[in-house]
Order: structure tokens, then C-alpha cells, then sequence
């Protein structure tokens, strides 16, 4: 079998490759350094170890003896786990969608040896198909060019990397800091109301993706204008979701995207950074309209995270594969979504009458399979499992109670989840990621408080511990990114910083440890010396200095992950409010007006920095409750608070050994003691207070 330089490696995407016949390597030095002395283009190829096409671009191509000749021969093989290395991917998608008009993954990019890019795309057949030449005969034609007229490709290059140094570039717009007012909310908001699917929830057509941030705007312009239009869209988008096959009806959690409008046939992937922010949204919708169902989604969500994606010292594991075996006696042979996929027969072999007729009522269960167009013929026979029918209207039908029917539903999905369990589960990327740790400890956090549930604070704070005692050097306050099979490594990268901050301020305000509190704001310090840009403004996406990276990106869009600046941003506003300091409001504001023009030419692109506008723009509340820590009337007075969706404010605790820290910040919080020996909340703006309430119905008043 052959064997690469891959297999030094601990990125499970890198180790898939590790056995091809393509003498890759990883992105360093070695590489860069046998292309310049051979002098030999660079073929990059960037993708990660849960990605459908990644997998079939492999056994097309570079498990093609030919193809890996070629490779070989011509070029110098670099292979990037994007999801190690954002920074890479960043630049060479940059490239990629200007040159092409598209992105996406896998990516194959062809570069100098001086990492200039001068050619590149995603997906390449390994033949040529219908006009289309294939990845054997680019490379071969790219490999001709390069010898015949390599010092014209150098130039192109050079000239290629100036002009995307001139589109990447962020300056801030207004030297007199942030201009934006709330009519750029509401074009925000205009924006999203245009593309909004009023049948099937969700923004645009298919393919229709999660995209969390913007169910973050929605519900704080709702809460700050009191739009009723933001809040349905909303919620109407989260409980498609929660109805169709891109929820995993068994075993919980959200698949990556539905290929569809109406949420049905879902790419199977599961990533962490979606569970984690759509649990986060469930939580704030419970919490809004105090519906249980949002609540009950949220649960699911979070207990698939403990139950499948959870290392055992407390982090999380990345993704979950989206293809998997379609039958045991062929290990190699795997289908998109065969794990999750069920026929009639199957269902009704593990379940007993009534409760197996009951369910396929309910989840939408045809004998032939229920998914109509099937171009690859991947589900025949199959069903997907999604909320055909109301419990309701299944009680209705079989002439049952619903208490009945809704008892034997729950009974048919346990037998189902624990036959499931007998399947060959989907490859799991079990290394950890701190900026996507950081957003489920947000999650893990506010569903503790919100929900009482204490395995989820628990777990909140497991995380939290993990990622601060493995990954984070308290002497230099750097922190790392990856953690794998005992090794921390990689430098992280803004996204680390900002979502883990995040993810610590989110702790504190629900579990108000200071401790939490305390890391985020050195954390935040540590962001500003490495990332910041002073002088324009935001936040650069990795730190200065770095020889190995041919620009310095500053990013904004708020994709699948919100952007490391707004998430930024929202981090340095709710620590100015907490510790009463300016710099970090003033660094606030120049990130605001470095993105200023986005903000106003595209604001639905940044829709977590227009919810991070939203509290800088709203009077944001300060809620001090004074008491013991742990004791009754302390408790009492949070649950009231947990129980409303307050996002223009923090939340302190002021008890006997955290007031004194407190109070360097918000000399006020001093003075603010339980009033007659009974915890009280003290809910002020810009530090000017009403009277303190003890009772959590006065609490309720103050909060509305």
C-alpha cells in the first residue's frame, strides 16, 4: 500500500489521503520548499473530511494511478483540512470565486512556488464530460504551460494577488466613527423580507441552508422595533426545519442543507457549528413565545451533541460524515444518507402493529420510498423521515387518543434509534475546533438556564474547562486552535478568539462564574494585539507576520459560522458594558466603521453584525442581582430572567466574593446589596438604576 507524507499528520481529511498514490503533502515548509528548488507549480487541494464531493473527486481522481503520475511528475501536491487551516481556504476561495464566479469544496487551485494563485475550481471529473475537460487533461495542459511560458503564469500571478489585495481591502469609511443608524437595520431587515419563502420558510430557493446568523438579526430586530413580520419569519423557518428530513427525526440534530425549497431531502452531513446555533435559536424562539416545541427541538438538538459528538474529557467533536455503508458485508461501498434512510419493510420488522402503522403515518413512510426525484437513484426503495402529519392528525386517522398515539410514536422511534445504532455509523471528525466549541458552549449555556436543565450547564462548562486547560496558555495568552489524539496545535485564528470569548461571556452571564468572565476579557486583549487592525479598523483573520500566507483578509460575511469580526464586535460591546471600559467600546466602533459601506451596500451579507448593531445602537440594560450565588431567592429572581429574551443586556451577580472585582469596573455595584436580607435585582441603564426589586413578578415588570 502506498503511503505519503499525510500519515505524519492528525487531520482526519488529511489522513483519508495518506494511503493515495498522490505523494501529497501537508501546507509548510517542505512543501514550499521542494516546489521552489524543483521549480514546479503547486497543486493545492483544499477540502475537509466530511465533504460528499471531496470523497468522490478522491476515488475518481486521486486514487488514479495515471492521475497521481501526472501529479507526481509535474506538480508539487499540497493537501489543507480547511477547517484546520480557514486561512488558507480564505485567500485561495477569494481567488476562486472571483476567477470563476463560484466556490466551494473540494477546491483545486494551482499556485507559483511563491503560493501566487493562477488557476483554479472546485469539483473536477477526472475525464471529459460533455464539452468540460476533466482533471487529467487540465493538469496535463496546465503542466505544458508552466514549462513552455512560466514567467508570463509568474506575472498573471502577481498581478492577480495585487488585484485581490485591492478587493479584500476594509477602510474605515467615516473618520469620525460609525455612521450607521437603524435604517440600515432596516434595510437589513427589507432585504430578508424580499427573499422570504412564505410557504415553506427559509430565504431564497433551494438548495436552502440553516444559516443561524440570520434568525439572530431577525429576532433582535423584532425585540428592538417590535416587528411582528421578523419574528414570524423566524419562526415560521424554524419550525419547517424542525418538520422536514433535514431534521433527524430519530436521533436529533440538523443535517447541513436541504438540496430542496421545502426542507425535505437534506445533504446528510451534520456539523457542530450548525447544532450549536440553531439550538441557540430554538432556545431564543422558546423563550420569546413560550411554546414548548422550540424548546423540545433544542433539547433534541443538544442531546445529540452529548450522545454522538462529545469527547469524553467534556469538548466536541466537528462533523459527522454525510455519507455512510450502505450494508455491512461491503464496507466500501457508501451512500449518501444510508445511515439515516429506512424502507417500509425495515420499519415494520422492528416495530410491532399499531405503533409501526401509527409512525409511518406520521414520518411520511411510502412502500416504494417517498423521495420523487432521485437523479442518482439513492433513496429507491427508501424514506426519508420527516413530519408528514401531526400528532393530531394521526390520532384522528387510526381513531386513538392522542396521549395513545403520541406514547406509541415515542416507543417506534426508541426501537428505531436503537436498531440505527446496529448500522455502520456515518465517519466522524472527531477533532476538536475551538471557535466551533465556542458556539456550543454558548448553546450548552443559555439552554441551561433557560431550559433548568443542569447537564447542559454542566456541559457548558466541561467544554469551556477543556479548551482552557489543553488549549490556552494562561503566561502567553495564546490560544490554539485544533485538538487531536492528545496533540493542541495550529495558532488560532480570529474565529478562535471571538467565538471562544463568546462562548466564556455567555458562561459567566448564566453561570456567573468569574473565572469566565476573567479569560474572556484577557482573551479579548490578547484579539485586539494579534488581530486588530488600528488604524483602519476590524479585525484581521489571522495574525501578522505569517510567511506562509500571500494576503491578510479581513472577513465580514456572515455564512454557515458568523464572521470572527461581528462576532467580534458584540463581544467588545457587552465587556465595555461589564467592565466600564472604553477602549473596548472605541474598538467596537472602529470595526462598525471599517464595515460600513458592507453594512450598508449588503447588509443581509452580515446579518450577525447588523444583531451586533443592534445592541450597539439600543440602550443596552445592565441587570445586577445581588445575593448569595447559590441560594433560593437568588435562584428564583435568574429563572424570571432566563425566561425573557433580553438581547440589549448583561447580567451580573453581585455576591460577597465577586463584588470587589466587579466593582473596578462599575464603581455602583458596590452599593448594590440584598435589600432586607433578600436577594435583589438592580435593572439600570447607562449605570442609572431603579429601585431594586426582590420578587421575581416585580423582576418581570422591570424587564418588559
Amino acid at each position: 500500500m502506498h503511503t505519503n507524507s499525510l500519515a505524519n499528520e492528525k487531520s482526519p481529511y488529511l489522513l483519508q489521503h495518506a494511503h493515495n498514490p498522490v505523494n501529497w503533502y501537508a501546507w509548510g515548509p517542505e512543501a514550499f520548499e521542494k516546489a521552489r528548488t524543483e521549480n514546479k507549480p503547486i497543486f493545492l487541494s483544499i477540502g475537509y473530511s466530511t465533504c460528499h464531493w471531496c470523497h468522490v473527486m478522491e476515488r475518481e481522481s486521486f486514487e488514479n494511478d495515471g492521475i497521481a503520475e501526472i501529479l507526481n511528475r509535474e506538480y508539487v501536491s499540497i493537501k489543507v483540512d480547511r477547517e484546520e487551516r480557514p486561512d488558507v481556504d480564505r485567500i485561495y476561495m477569494t481567488f476562486v470565486q472571483a476567477t470563476t464566479g463560484s466556490g466551494g469544496w473540494p477546491m483545486s487551485v494551482w499556485l507559483t512556488p511563491e503560493l501566487q494563485p493562477f488557476f483554479g475550481g472546485t469539483y473536477f471529473p477526472p475525464e471529459n464530460r460533455f464539452g468540460h475537460p476533466g482533471f487529467a487533461s487540465i493538469l496535463t495542459q496546465i503542466a505544458e504551460a508552466w514549462h513552455s511560458d512560466r514567467d508570463r503564469i509568474r506575472d498573471s500571478a502577481r498581478d492577480v494577488v495585487s488585484q485581490l489585495e485591492k478587493q479584500v481591502a476594509v477602510e474605515a469609511a467615516h473618520s469620525g466613527g460609525p455612521t450607521i443608524d437603524t435604517k440600515t437595520l432596516d434595510s437589513g431587515f427589507y432585504v430578508f423580507r424580499r427573499t422570504f419563502d412564505s410557504q415553506n420558510g427559509g430565504f431564497g430557493g433551494a438548495p436552502k441552508f440553516p444559516r443561524p446568523s440570520v434568525f439572530y438579526f431577525l429576532l433582535r430586530y423584532y425585540a428592538r422595533a417590535g416587528n411582528q413580520e421578523a419574528l414570524e419569519m423566524t419562526l415560521l423557518t424554524l419550525r419547517e426545519m424542525a418538520k422536514g428530513g433535514m431534521n433527524d427525526q430519530l436521533g436529533g440534530g440538523f443535517h447541513r442543507y436541504s438540496v430542496d425549497e421545502r426542507w425535505f431531502v437534506p445533504h446528510f452531513e451534520k456539523m457542530l457549528y450548525d447544532q450549536a446555533q440553531l439550538a441557540t435559536s430554538y432556545v431564543n424562539a422558546y423563550q420569546i413565545t413560550g411554546d414548548a416545541q422550540y424548546a423540545g427541538v433544542a433539547r433534541r438538538t443538544l442531546d445529540y451533541l452529548l450522545r454522538d459528538m462529545h469527547d469524553a474529557g467534556g469538548a466536541f467533536y466537528s462533523a459527522e460524515d454525510a455519507d455512510s455503508v450502505i450494508t455491512p458485508d461491503e464496507p466500501d461501498l457508501k451512500g449518501e444518507g444510508a445511515f439515516y434512510i429506512w424502507s417500509e419493510d425495515e420499519i415494520r420488522e422492528a416495530v410491532p402493529a399499531p405503533q409501526s402503522d401509527w409512525f409511518i403515518y406520521r414520518y411520511g413512510v411510502a412502500d416504494g420510498g417517498n423521495v420523487v426525484n432521485d437523479p442518482h437513484g439513492e433513496f429507491t426503495g427508501k424514506n426519508i423521515l420527516y413530519q408528514a402529519m401531526t400528532l393530531e392528525e394521526t390520532a384522528q386517522q387510526f381513531g386513538r387518543t392522542l396521549e395513545e398515539v403520541s406514547a406509541g410514536i415515542d416507543e417506534a422511534s426508541r426501537i428505531l434509534l436503537r436498531a440505527r445504532e446496529q448500522r455502520v455509523r456515518p465517519h466522524l471528525d472527531d477533532k476538536v475546533l475551538t471557535s466551533w466549541n465556542g458556539l456550543a458552549i454558548s448553546a450548552l449555556a443559555l439552554a441551561g438556564a433557560v431550559l433548568d436543565e443542569p447537564r447542559y450547564a454542566a456541559a457548558a462548562r466541561n467544554a469551556a474547562d477543556f479548551i482552557l486547560s489543553r488549549m490556552y496558555s494562561p503566561e502567553t495568552g495564546v490560544l490554539l486552535r485544533r485538538y487531536r489524539a492528545g496533540d493542541a496545535a495550529i495558532p488560532g485564528f480570529l474565529d478562535d478568539y471571538a467565538l471562544f470569548a463568546q462562548g466564556l461571556l455567555d458562561l459567566y452571564e448564566t453561570q456567573f462564574d468569574l473565572r469566565y468572565l476573567e479569560a474572556a476579557v484577557r482573551l479579548t486583549e490578547k484579539q485586539q494585539a494579534l488581530f486588530e487592525d488600528s488604524k483602519s479598523g476590524g479585525f484581521f483573520s489571522s495574525a501578522g507576520g505569517q510567511t506562509d500566507l500571500v494576503l491578510r483578509v479581513k472577513e465580514a460575511y456572515d455564512g454557515a459560522e458568523p464572521s470572527g469580526n461581528s462576532v467580534a464586535v458584540s463581544n467588545l460591546l457587552r465587556l465595555a458594558q461589564i467592565t466600564n471600559r472604553g477602549e473596548f467600546r472605541r474598538s467596537a466602533e472602529r470595526t462598525i466603521a471599517a464595515f460600513g459601506p458592507n453594512l450598508d451596500g449588503q447588509p443581509a451579507a452580515l446579518p450577525q453584525l447588523l444583531g451586533a448593531c443592534e445592541f450597539y445602537l439600543g440602550q443596552p440594560r445592565q441587570v445586577v442581582i445581588a445575593g448569595g450565588k447559590d441560594a433560593p431567592d437568588t435562584g428564583a429572581l435568574l429563572r424570571e430572567l432566563f425566561r425573557h429574551f433580553s438581547p440589549n443586556q448583561v447580567t451580573l451577580l453581585a455576591d460577597e466574593a465577586s463584588r470587589p472585582v466587579l466593582e473596578q469596573g462599575i464603581a455602583a455595584i458596590g452599593g448594590m446589596q440584598p435589600v432586607n436580607g433578600r436577594a435583589s435585582a438592580y435593572v439600570c441603564r447607562d449605570y442609572t438604576c431603579q429601585l431594586p426589586v426582590s420578587e421575581p413578578s416585580e423582576l418581570a415588570k422591570l424587564l418588559q
